[in-house]
């Protein structure tokens, strides 16, 4: 509890059993819960998770998103979500910079920005960086909103989360959500963190040219999404 709030932290999790440990060991003592969605695993994730007392939930349907779904599934009564990344590339200890300001009523989510002097070197590939700053870039255009970055590891106000309505099961995941925020109104805070090249294993994403080809293709494919309805909406 943070604040006089609950605190649940999401974490999902494809074949990451050398990571989720010193995840879990990282991210301070006020997480009332956390649930490691298992994407499928087939290297004891799951099992790494619990030993270091995190509760598991498991989605067979491969995607960030989905996973992300099914651990919402499984809160009660948690008043603030974090979502976490399982590779150690985020930095668990900064978590309460993230919940601060939706546990003080200043803001309805925090979203970290890792483009900072604190990112290690080769921490995120060159396609990555590349579609990330497309991405914000498109979003500032199109709704007037400034991002710095689709940082992942964020805090969201349970009401704002519920109100969001999230559905996309993949790679659009972050995208969606940022700008849900924005068309919704929310108060929206950024806030600076240290980025590190993960750990163990390869990425999902950026760790193969499918992942990133994928992943670029469905947040744009997100991103006009919005705009064609909106468009379609007002005519």
């Amino acid at each position: 509890m943070y604040k006089g709030k609950k605190i649940a932290v999401i974490i999902p999790a494809l074949n990451e059993a050398q990571n989720i440990p010193e995840v879990i060991r990282e991210i301070p003592s006020f997480a009332d819960r956390i649930i490691v969605a298992d994407n499928g695993s087939s290297d004891g994730t799951a099992e790494a998770a619990r030993r270091f007392g995190a509760e598991t939930v498991r989605e067979e349907r491969r995607g960030y998103g989905w996973a992300c779904l099914k651990a919402m599934g499984a809160l009660a009564d948690e008043e603030i979500v974090v979502f976490l990344d399982a590779d150690l590339a985020d930095v668990p200890g900064e978590m309460q910079r993230l919940v601060a300001p939706v546990a003080e009523d200043t803001a309805d989510m925090t979203v970290s920005n890792r483009f900072t002097p604190l990112m290690e070197r080769n921490a995120m590939s060159p396609p990555q960086r590349f579609g990330n700053r497309l991405s914000v870039f498109l979003i500032r255009l199109l709704w007037g909103y400034r991002y710095r970055d689709l940082g992942p590891f964020r805090a969201v106000s349970r009401q704002a989360l519920d109100e969001m309505r999230m559905s996309d099961g993949t790679y659009g995941w972050t995208v969606e959500m940022q700008i849900k925020a924005v068309r919704m109104g929310l108060r929206v805070t950024q806030v600076d963190v240290p980025y590190r090249v993960r750990a163990h294993g390869k990425s999902k994403v950026s760790g193969t040219v499918r992942g990133v080809v994928l992943a670029g293709a469905k947040i744009l494919w997100i991103i006009g999404s919005f705009r064609v309805r909106e468009i379609f909406g007002k005519l």
